[in-house]
C-alpha cells in the first residue's frame, strides 16, 4: 500500500507530463539546455559537396571557416564557382565523400567528382577538401584548388570551342539559298606587339573602333592568346593586308560567315541568322552556346538550328597565367551539321518576287498532290545580308519603321477578306446541304433586297445585271446577288452551317506549315461577335460572309490550301516547306512525307460543278478573268477576288490552278489595294503558271 507521500509525488509528475503534452510549462524544472556538439568534420564536408551539387553557392559559402569568409566575400565566392561553370559549360556534377583524415583541429576530406559539360564532354577528377576546427565549430578551409587541384598559382581554366560549319539551305534542286561564305578575324598576341601605338592606330581606321576600345578588348588577356578586336570582309583583308600583316603582334584568322545568295529571294522563307541577344543568353548557354555565338533567328533559319548547327565540340583544359597549357582536362570532337532542303521551286521564287516588285502583296505556289510548297513570296521583302556579322541598332530601328512592314511574312500571316474566292465554299454549302443544285436558277436584278427594301444590297456590275443564271454560271460570272441569296438560306436553316463549311475548308485554323510562322485567319461567329463588339450574329452577317467579306479573314497559304484542295478533288494537305534534311555518318537522311490534313466536305459531283464553274470563270466570255487569259496556251480555272479595303483601294485576287483537268500547280496571289483582281492579280498567276510549263510568259500589267 502506497504511503501519501508517494502518492502526491506521482501526481506531481503526471501533472507535469500533462502541462508539457498541452504546450504548457512543466511544473518540474528539467535544468539548463544543453549546448549541442559541433558537427562533424565529415558532416561538413559531405552537406558542402551536397550543396555544390546544387549549385546551392551561399549554403556551401556558410560552410567556410570564419577566416576563409574573412578572405573572400560571398560575392567573391560565388563568382568562382560560377565562371567556372560557366567556362567549362557544367551541365552536371556528381561527387561522392570517399575518406576523411581527421588530426589535432584539422581534417582532410578526399572526394570524387564528375564533371559532365555540354561541350567537351565528361571527366572525372580527385581532389581534397581542406577543414579546420575555428570557434569550435568545423569548416572549410577553402582555395580555387578545392575546385580543380590544377587552379593554384593562378592558373586559370580555358575552353576552346569546337564549331562544326553551319549547314546549308537549299531549294529542291540542291541550288543555296543559305550558304557559307568568309570573313576574316583581326585580333593581337599581346605578347609580341611591338610598336603598340602604331599598330593600334591602324587597326582603328580597319575596324572603325576607338582606339581605347581596342586596348580594353586585350588589356587584361594572357600575352600569348590570340584576342580578336573585329571583323572585316575577305574583300576588305585584301584591301588592308598589306597594312595588317606588316604590323608585329597583329593576325588574321578566317572564320565561316552566312551568305544569303540573291538576299531578297525568299528571305522569310529562309530567315536569318544573328547575335544572341542579353534577355536569351541563360536558355542558349543551357545549350552549350557562349554569350557570343550566332544563332538562328527567324524562318528556317530558327526552326533548324538544331540541324544546321550541328553538335558543338571543345576542349577544356587548365593554363597558367601565361597561357601554356598544364593539362587537358577532357576533349569531345564537334558533330557534323546537317542541311535543309526546302520544297521551293527557285526559277518560280524569282518570278514571283519580281512580279511582286514594287507592290504590297504575296504569292504562294503549292504542289496539288503533295502540298509542297514551290513558291511562297511576301513584299515588301529584305536582305537578310544586312544582320551578317551583327545589325546595327539604328538599322534594326530604321528596318521595323520601314513602310509596308518588310519583316512581315504577308504569305503564312498577311491577314486579307478573301472576297469572291470564298463564293467556292459558299457554293459548296449551298449544294451539300440540299437547298441548291448545279442548275438551280436565280435572277440577278442588279440589285438584291433579301433582307428587306431598307436594305438594297448591289451586284458587283451594278447598273447592270446579269438576269437569270444558274449556279455555276453564278461563279463564272461572280454574281453577288446569287451568294446573297445562298447565304440568306443557310442562315435561316442554321446561323453556323456556312461558318463551319467555312473551317471544314481549312480557314480560321493553322495549316501546320513546319518551320514558318503562320496567322490563323478569322471565321467570325456569334460568341466571337458577342465578346469582340457586343452584338450577336445576324442574317445581315452571313450575307456578307457569302461573298467572302465582313469579319472573314485569311491568310494567302490557307487560300493556296483550299485552291489546291479543289484542283486535285478535294484532299487537303498540310502545306510542306521542308523536302528533306541531310544525314551524315552518324545519323540517316530525313525525308518529310506529304500528309494529308483533311477532306473537303463536298461531294465528288459538287466538287465537278465547282470545278467547272472555275474553269468558266478564265474560258467562258462572261468569266470575270476571260481576257486576262486571253490566248493562253495552258488550260486553267481559278477565281477572282476584289476585297473591300475601309479607306483605300481594294486587294486584287486571284487563285486557281493548272492544267484544269490535270493540276500540277495551285497558286494564289493577293496584292494590297491594287484595284481588281481580274486586272492585277490574275494575269501574275497567268506569268507564273507559264514561267512554271516553260512558256513564254506576259510581262504582267503594272497599275502605277
Amino acid at each position: 500500500m502506497m504511503t501519501r507521500t508517494q502518492i502526491t509525488c506521482l501526481i506531481l509528475i503526471f501533472l507535469s507530463l500533462l502541462s508539457a503534452c498541452q504546450g504548457g510549462f512543466p511544473l518540474l524544472n528539467p535544468g539548463p539546455t544543453p549546448t549541442p556538439p559541433p558537427a562533424p568534420a565529415e558532416t561538413v564536408a559531405h552537406s558542402f559537396l551536397q550543396a555544390w551539387e546544387q549549385g546551392n553557392y551561399p549554403a556551401m559559402y556558410r560552410l567556410l571557416t570564419p577566416t576563409t569568409q574573412e578572405a573572400i566575400s560571398e560575392e567573391e565566392f560565388t563568382a568562382a564557382y560560377s565562371s567556372t561553370a560557366e567556362t567549362m559549360t557544367l551541365n552536371h556534377l556528381t561527387t561522392s565523400l570517399r575518406s576523411i583524415l581527421e588530426g589535432e583541429g584539422s581534417a582532410q576530406a578526399e572526394f570524387s567528382a564528375t564533371f559532365e559539360t555540354l561541350l567537351a564532354g565528361s571527366f572525372p577528377v580527385t581532389n581534397t577538401l581542406p577543414l579546420r576546427l575555428e570557434e569550435d565549430q568545423w569548416g572549410v578551409l577553402w582555395s580555387r584548388t578545392c575546385i580543380l587541384p590544377q587552379l593554384e598559382g593562378g592558373n586559370q581554366l580555358y575552353l576552346q570551342p569546337e564549331v562544326p560549319v553551319r549547314g546549308n539551305i537549299y531549294d529542291r534542286s540542291g541550288r543555296g539559298l543559305a550558304v557559307n561564305g568568309t570573313r576574316v578575324v583581326v585580333g593581337v598576341m599581346p605578347e609580341k606587339l611591338e610598336d603598340a601605338d602604331r599598330a593600334l592606330f591602324l587597326l582603328s581606321q580597319v575596324l572603325g573602333e576607338p582606339i581605347a576600345s581596342l586596348q580594353d578588348k586585350y588589356a587584361d588577356a594572357p600575352p600569348r592568346w590570340f584576342v580578336p578586336l573585329g571583323e572585316i570582309s575577305a574583300q576588305e583583308s585584301t584591301q588592308h593586308y598589306d597594312t595588317l600583316a606588316g604590323l608585329a603582334g597583329v593576325l588574321l584568322k578566317e572564320k565561316a560567315v552566312r551568305l544569303y545568295r540573291d538576299g531578297t529571294l525568299a528571305p522569310h522563307v529562309v530567315g536569318y541568322v544573328g547575335p544572341i541577344g542579353a534577355e536569351e543568353v541563360k536558355r542558349w548557354r543551357e545549350k552549350g552556346y557562349p554569350p557570343d555565338a550566332v544563332v538562328g533567328k527567324a524562318g528556317l533559319e530558327a526552326w533548324g538550328e538544331e540541324f544546321l548547327a550541328g553538335r558543338r565540340g571543345g576542349m577544356l583544359a587548365v593554363v597558367s597565367p601565361e597561357g601554356d597549357l598544364i593539362v587537358t582536362l577532357a576533349q569531345q570532337p564537334s558533330g557534323q551539321s546537317r542541311s535543309i532542303f526546302t520544297t521551293l521551286d527557285r526559277t518560280l521564287q524569282q518570278k514571283a518576287v519580281e512580279f511582286l516588285e514594287g507592290r504590297q502583296g504575296a504569292i504562294v505556289a503549292l504542289d496539288p498532290h503533295t502540298g509542297q510548297v514551290l513558291a511562297l513570296a511576301s513584299s515588301p521583302a529584305f536582305d537578310p545580308n544586312i544582320f551578317i556579322p551583327a545589325i546595327a541598332a539604328e538599322d534594326w530601328q530604321r528596318l521595323v519603321a520601314t513602310p509596308g512592314q518588310p519583316l512581315l511574312n504577308r504569305a503564312t500571316q498577311g491577314l486579307y477578306p478573301p472576297a469572291s474566292v470564298f463564293k467556292i465554299v459558299t457554293m459548296a454549302a449551298g449544294m451539300e446541304t440540299g437547298l441548291y443544285t448545279p442548275s438551280s436558277a436565280f435572277n440577278c436584278q442588279g440589285v438584291w433586297k433579301g433582307l428587306g427594301d431598307g436594305w438594297p444590297m448591289h451586284c458587283w456590275i451594278w447598273p447592270r445585271q446579269h438576269g437569270v443564271l444558274d449556279l455555276v454560271t453564278g461563279l463564272v460570272v461572280s454574281c453577288d446577288p446569287v451568294f446573297y441569296e445562298i447565304g440568306l438560306r443557310l442562315h435561316q436553316q442554321d446561323p453556323n452551317l456556312l461558318l463551319s463549311y467555312a473551317r471544314r475548308f481549312g480557314l480560321g485554323q493553322p495549316t501546320g506549315l513546319v518551320g514558318l510562322e503562320e496567322g490563323v485567319g478569322l471565321v467570325p461567329d456569334d460568341a466571337w461577335k458577342r465578346e469582340t463588339l457586343e452584338e450577336s450574329w445576324t442574317a445581315g452577317d452571313s450575307v456578307n460572309l457569302a461573298i467572302g467579306q465582313g469579319y472573314l479573314l485569311v491568310t494567302p497559304l490557307q487560300v493556296a490550301m483550299l485552291i489546291s484542295a479543289v484542283g486535285n478533288g478535294g484532299t487537303l494537305y498540310r502545306p510542306q516547306m521542308v523536302q528533306r534534311i541531310s544525314g551524315t555518318q552518324d545519323t540517316p537522311e530525313c525525308v518529310f512525307a506529304s500528309k494529308i490534313q483533311g477532306t473537303l466536305p463536298v461531294t465528288p459531283e459538287h466538287l465537278a460543278a465547282i470545278r467547272q464553274g472555275l474553269r468558266g470563270v478564265v474560258e467562258d466570255r462572261r468569266g470575270t478573268a476571260y481576257t486576262a487569259f486571253a490566248g493562253c496556251p495552258l488550260s486553267v480555272a481559278g477565281k477572282t477576288g476584289t476585297a473591300e479595303n475601309p479607306g483605300g483601294k481594294p486587294h486584287a485576287w486571284f487563285a486557281g490552278y493548272a492544267p484544269a483537268d490535270d493540276p500540277q500547280i495551285a497558286i494564289a496571289v493577293v496584292i494590297e489595294n491594287a484595284g481588281e483582281g481580274s486586272v492585277v492579280a490574275a494575269p501574275i498567276f497567268r506569268a507564273l503558271v507559264e514561267t512554271f510549263w516553260g512558256a513564254e510568259e506576259p510581262e504582267p500589267p503594272r497599275e502605277d
